[in-house]
């Protein structure tokens, strides 16, 4: 089935139902930040654009419910349970609803399900880069800001190296978000286009930190 302009406005709809009330971290921009990325990857690599513009618009749309939980439900997969009536109310084919499905489920990358289709893995990227870079950042301050946390604790690098996951809990600030997930981002794109985006984002992102600690040791 084509996958018209009109479906997409369509399900654009039905998805912004989910952000109501979302942290700014997760809200509405991130997915259109998100659809974008994944458009220009797109062309590039000669993806199907139809089912990444629809994947966009509902890789989260059960991220709000995972958050609220404290990341106690796997929003991918959520999303993914969610998405599925309502592709199936626009009557769209069974291998165009297996593969934005699979999208939705494979962008939060485990071992156990890795993005297998173009498709799956340029919304793999495109999500993954709207996490690193300026908006990256202002992001996890947002997230850090969402749980109460503090500017730092002076305890991240040492998490991070000993590879302790302390999400959702007091120890989680921005810091701790950079140094155990978003400066490893760059080393995990999947494509070739993505790298290319991935580079010029995480160059800044280190600087950025850098800067950040000379500034809380006293030393600009």
């Amino acid at each position: 089935m084509k996958i018209t302009k009109t479906i997409i406005s369509k399900i654009e709809k039905d998805a912004k139902k989910y952000f109501v009330g979302a942290s700014g971290c997760h809200d509405w921009t991130h997915v259109e930040r998100v659809r974008n990325l994944a458009l220009q990857i797109g062309k590039k690599e000669k993806a199907d654009l139809g089912i990444i513009e629809i994947a966009a618009l509902l890789h989260d749309i059960a991220r709000k419910k995972e958050m609220e939980s404290n990341g106690l439900i796997c929003h991918a997969q959520e999303s993914a349970k969610l998405s599925k009536p309502i592709l199936k109310k626009y009557k769209l084919g069974k291998e165009q609803i297996a593969n934005i499905l699979h999208c939705i489920e494979a962008h939060r990358f485990r071992k156990s399900l890795a993005p297998k289709t173009i498709e799956a893995k340029v919304i793999y990227d495109a999500d993954k880069l709207d996490g690193i870079g300026t908006v990256g950042i202002g992001r996890i301050f947002l997230f850090a800001g969402y749980l109460k946390n503090p500017l730092y604790t002076g305890n991240e690098r040492y998490y991070a190296q000993k590879g302790i996951d302390r999400s959702y809990t007091k120890d989680d600030t921005a810091i701790m978000e950079y140094e155990l997930k978003l400066k490893k981002i760059k080393d995990k794109i999947l494509t070739k286009t993505g790298r290319k985006f991935a580079q010029e984002r995480h160059d800044f992102m280190v600087k950025f930190f850098e800067r950040f600690w000379q500034e809380v040791e006293g030393r600009k």
